[in-house]
């Protein structure tokens, strides 16, 4: 996995469960690199629920956008993990940035497509989701670009990826009550629109702090 350097900041690492947690997994036989595989396992169970959605009903078309939520986190907390692991448990391995990357750059675009897919009465919704997750992808190329060139690990926002996952999850724990105010799927619609803005100002602000930065560098 990757360095301390390179890291995501995350507050969530310094908490008391999680630690217990990554150190439990410390001490099993399990490698930070098979935690990284596991994210796209779940991103993949979310997918599945998103486009079922559209044509469930009953229970499961309550239950169906909830199961999405969990797994999005259930994705997210393996990215903890598997960096942790690594880390403070002292599981690094040489291939660990591949792992480290490769996983993300699948199960964004995975979430995001299933998401403007699970939106069935817009026309649109499919082309926001599959723009988003070109614009997720992008923003993490323009972070690794301008660190490969010299520039320090940029994870700025407005839109980085635990920005976009938590826009996604509310999206769909909410829509369990939206039917009572409005059509389904316009949180997730609109969760999809600002992802879309959000990665374009994300873009826009990490490849100016790289130019930025090695215009100055080399002066």
């Amino acid at each position: 996995m990757d360095g301390l350097e390179s890291r995501r900041p995350l507050k969530v690492r310094s908490a008391g469960a999680a630690k217990s947690t990554a150190r439990w997994l410390s001490q099993r036989n399990i490698t930070p690199n098979e935690i990284s595989m596991f994210s796209v396992v779940f991103a993949m169970l979310a997918a599945l629920a998103l486009l079922a959605w559209p044509h469930a009903d009953g229970w499961s078309e309550r239950l169906l956008p909830v199961v999405a939520a969990i797994c999005i986190q259930g994705r997210l907390l393996c990215n903890l993990f598997d960096g942790m692991v690594a880390v403070e448990g002292g599981k690094h391995t040489p291939s660990g940035e591949l792992f480290n990357d490769i996983p993300d750059r699948i199960a964004d675009p995975i979430i995001l497509i299933a998401a403007g897919y699970a939106v069935s009465s817009c026309s649109i919704a499919p082309v926001l989701g599959w723009s988003a997750a070109l614009l997720a992808v992008l923003t993490a190329y323009i972070r690794t670009l301008a660190t490969s060139i010299g520039a320090p690990s940029d994870f700025r926002g407005p839109m980085a990826k635990q920005h976009r996952m938590a826009l996604v999850t509310g999206a769909c724990l909410l829509s369990v009550v939206e039917p009572l105010f409005w059509a389904q799927g316009r949180l997730l619609l609109a969760a999809l629109v600002v992802i879309v803005v959000g990665c374009v100002v994300t873009c826009v602000a990490r490849a100016r702090a790289a130019y930025r930065y090695m215009e100055q560098a080399h002066d």
